[in-house]
């Protein structure tokens, strides 16, 4: 009597379970699908060879995915016995086509049985087989469109089509990739804007999230960012001069750079934040290993993600690595307030100025002093320190607001914090 283990698999007839057998031994480190063997090991035949044969080689030719017929053999055991022998493949993971690339149709060996693979082994599979470029990894959603790409390239005086896909990186071994993910109409990322009517951007206008196509993101949120971007007007004498919150061609540039640039490989979406005073594009990954944020202001570029930054140089979206930033800054020389770029080891932020805002002269107090502040510094002139609660209490507020009123009263130099805690007391600090 035989026994299975994790080299060897016994059928009694041919089904699709065969597959399972084939891709589980594929992904893992090889081994042999016996078919005509009943569970106990006794070899009672497959049927007729000839047409077994067949049925079996047409099923993993057809049925499996990426191509795994190289890394199997067949042979013709006594007893009418057919023997499929699986290597470890070198293009895991391997799947079954009706079931798609995720745990229902990828299968790893574990001891004498095939068992679903996790999200995470599907992951770690793509990324040992296709490298670190997430762009280039096979993605694991395959039934993907492209109807918005599609009319989009049309609009940009293009074609896109099979053969353009493999050229473009959007395909690989007739797979669809990363890169195709994100111009599918299934892209899992998104771009958020929001709109706030306070600086500390605690109190919404309004907030939009675009998702879809990565060229649909752009051109959505592009459209929303132009509805935002107001016109001030400023008449001296007999001329009357009109200009934009901020230049349309470096919100262009910013919001390029945010959906070419950012890190795919993390889940989070883009954040646009616009105040009254300035406009954020937030993207995730930081800079690429290697470029400072100095180099990027000078014009040096390093694409995180290569073959997405093609397809918008393709379509003329973008003119050249490197010079969407320069231009940023080229479009606010003279301006009293720059652009400015934070970066930290996760994301990357460009802040563009509201050209519109008077800029706050030197030593020039830049809030005003309301009503709640002013009922403040009336009972500290009175008590001599304030609490949390008894600001509450004085404004008959709720404690964010109180919180964020103090913290705006201290940012401008009218009060000072002692304490932590229940301890912490605000004091009366004039001029």
């Amino acid at each position: 009597m035989y026994y299975e283990n994790e080299k060897t698999e016994y059928k009694l007839r041919f089904s699709d379970d065969v597959l399972k057998e084939v891709v589980a031994f594929a992904n893992t480190s090889g081994g042999a699908v016996y078919i005509g063997v009943d569970n106990e090991g006794n070899k009672v035949g497959a049927g007729d060879y000839d047409e077994e044969y067949l049925k079996i080689t047409n099923a993993i030719r057809d049925s499996i995915l990426p191509d795994v017929t190289a890394f199997v053999k067949y042979e013709a055991c006594e007893n009418g016995v057919i023997a499929v022998h699986v290597a470890e493949g070198s293009n895991k993971p391997y799947y079954i086509r009706s079931k798609g690339l995720r745990p229902g149709g990828v299968y790893v060996r574990h001891g004498a049985s095939s068992v679903p693979a996790s999200h995470e082994a599907i992951r770690t599979m793509i990324k040992e087989s296709d490298g670190d470029s997430f762009e280039e990894m096979r993605s694991t959603d395959q039934e993907l469109t492209f109807e918005f790409a599609t009319e989009a390239f049309k609009r940009y005086g293009t074609e896109l089509g099979p053969e353009k896909f493999r050229t473009l990186g959007i395909t690989k071994d007739g797979m669809f990739t990363n890169l195709g993910l994100l111009l599918s109409d299934s892209c899992r990322h998104t771009t958020k804007v929001a709109v706030f009517a306070d600086e500390e951007r605690t109190v919404f206008r309004d907030s939009r999230e675009f998702g879809g196509s990565i060229l649909r993101q752009f051109e959505d949120a592009a459209a929303y960012l132009a509805l935002c971007n107001r016109t001030g007007s400023v008449i001296s004498g007999l001329t009357r001069t009109d200009t934009r919150d901020y230049p349309e061609e470096a919100v262009r540039e910013a919001l390029l750079n945010a959906l070419v640039h950012r890190n795919y490989s993390f889940s989070g979406s883009i954040i646009i934040n616009i105040t009254e005073t300035k406009a954020e594009f937030i993207s995730l990954g930081g800079l690429v290993p290697g470029l400072t944020k100095e180099d990027v202001v000078m014009g040096i570029s390093q694409p995180r993600n290569k073959n997405l930054a093609e397809v918008f140089h393709r379509l003329r979206l973008i003119e050249s690595y490197g010079t969407g930033i320069r231009r940023v800054f080229k479009l606010y020389e003279g301006f009293p307030v720059q652009p400015s770029i934070e970066v930290s080891a996760g994301a990357f932020k460009m802040v563009l100025p509201n050209m519109n805002t008077e800029p706050p002269a030197d030593n020039a107090p830049t809030r005003e002093v309301t009503g709640q502040m002013k009922k403040v510094l009336s009972y500290l002139d009175e008590y001599g320190t304030i609490s949390d609660s008894e600001v509450e209490s004085l404004l008959d507020v709720k404690r964010t607001r109180a919180y964020l009123l103090m913290r705006e009263m201290s940012e401008m130099g009218l009060i000072c914090c002692e304490g932590r805690g229940k301890d912490k007391k605000y004091q009366y600090q004039a001029g």
